[in-house]
């Protein structure tokens, strides 16, 4: 099992002692090579956390375990990915925003991008050097305060969308290969606006947040 490795991390994690690694052994014993072994117990697995570990290199076991949940239902079986590749698109995207840095923000961009503009238009950005030349459309000082204040607890999951949308829609980050990180695929700026319209409003009633879309 130690050639996949994601046992081997998981037991590490759990601190699991050695009679209960050799009952796991033991009721695994069929399949004659480490890399069939694992294959069959995800195969078996109702643990969406250990499918997608399957199809990762670099792991982050502890934390993916920590904030899997999200609103909208488990950010690996939703997704396809884990909350660590989730939080590193994030985190990087934050501070690609706080310091205007474009080509950080550019990296961080699937193709194609779908954008939505105030009025409501939907043009879809085809390749790099299209997004490259409306960027500071796309990416106006609206849209770079919003990036600098996403978080993944913020996030809301859609299972048939393969990725998490924050800010009422305004921002969506799709996987495109199990386990990847994610990459923006959608940069609403009319729901930009009605967040923050939103947001004012319930500073001046007040109220409580709304709950997120898709509880």
């Amino acid at each position: 099992m130690s050639a996949c490795g994601v046992l081997d991390e998981m037991r590490a994690g759990d601190e699991i002692d050695d009679t209960a690694a050799a009952t796991t052994t033991a009721s695994t014993s069929a399949p004659q090579t480490d890399a069939e072994t694992v294959r069959k117990i995800v195969a078996e697995a109702d643990d969406c956390l250990l499918v997608v570990w399957n199809k990762q290199d670099d792991r982050d076991i502890a934390f993916d375990r920590a904030h899997d949940k999200a609103n909208g239902g488990a950010i690996s079986c939703a997704t396809g990915s884990t909350a660590s590749q989730f939080e590193k698109a994030i985190a990087g995207l934050r501070e690609a925003a706080r310091n205007g840095d474009k080509a950080r923000i550019l990296k961080e961009v699937g193709i194609p991008l779908m954008f939505i503009d105030r009025d409501g238009s939907r043009r879809a950005l085809e390749d790099p050097e299209t997004i490259d030349a409306v960027f500071d459309e796309v990416f106006d000082g609206a849209t770079l305060a919003m990036l600098q204040r996403i978080d993944l607890s913020q996030m809301t999951v859609v299972p048939e969308q393969k990725g998490g949308f924050f800010a009422l829609g305004s921002l969506w980050l799709v996987v495109d290969e199990p386990g990847a990180r994610p990459r923006i695929a959608t940069v609403n700026r009319q729901a930009i606006d009605e967040a923050v319209q939103a947001a004012r409003a319930q500073a001046e009633s007040g109220a409580a947040p709304p709950a997120p879309l898709g509880t």
